[in-house]
């Protein structure tokens, strides 16, 4: 029997084996910090695990988007919990904002070094950017949804023919509570049809109304 040192009791054994060492462990890493934000040294504490392979598992988990840190540095959900969230809104939004700027209007996230086309509500123009739900993409291929899920991004951020000549694109942050990026909603655009004002320019306030909408889907009920 194990003892919960944060608790001051005993908890029994917290990691159920289903003959996955693996699988078990992550699992029980995700139950704990659904319940109770706490470190990686606490985590390992809690269920009997070593510090380094605590800081191991933890760290690969991180990776795969199943676990990120709060502001105070304490084990937190990661965005992959989010995205259910967003598909609750996400047509609705996309749909407005399209309707709005009359250009594609996308949702993106980030799948390790990728990231994935989540939903996408296309322009109804002949000349249109448009990529199919579920196409993955290269982060280093560039463009603005992966610049706002790879940097800090305070409002917007745009790209001009940087990932494919002729278009270009205007992105924001969908936050969590406390600021963490999750996904990146897009406007996309043939460049002949923006012009120089640029796409920030043009679709910047009606993209981050869009963001805080989607972002306000996150907030705890």
């Amino acid at each position: 029997m194990g003892i919960d040192p944060l608790a001051g009791a005993a908890t029994g054994p917290v990691i159920r084996s289903t003959g996955v060492g693996v699988l078990d462990r992550v699992v029980a890493v995700l139950d704990a910090v659904e319940t109770r934000r706490m470190t990686a040294s606490e985590l390992a504490r809690h269920l009997g695990l070593s510090v380094p392979t605590a800081h191991r598992l933890v760290g690969s988990m991180m990776a795969h988007g199943l676990l990120s840190r709060d502001d105070d540095g304490r084990l937190q959900l990661g965005h992959r919990f989010a995205v259910p969230y967003l598909e609750h809104v996400a047509g609705s939004v996309l749909t407005e904002l399209q309707q709005q700027t009359g250009e594609t209007a996308q949702i993106w996230v980030r799948r390790g070094e990728h990231r994935l086309c989540l939903a996408s509500v296309d322009s109804p123009a002949e000349l249109r950017a448009s990529v199919p739900v579920g196409t993955l993409l290269p982060l280093t291929a560039g463009g603005s949804a992966a610049r706002v899920l790879t940097e800090p991004v305070a409002r917007w951020v745009e790209s001009i023919s940087q990932r494919t000549p002729g278009l270009c694109s205007v992105s924001a942050g969908i936050r969590r509570p406390g600021g963490e990026t999750v996904a990146a909603v897009c406007v996309a655009a043939p460049v002949v049809r923006v012009g120089e004002a640029g796409p920030g320019a043009l679709y910047g306030d009606a993209l981050l109304a869009a963001a805080a909408r989607l972002s306000d889907a996150l907030e705890p009920a």
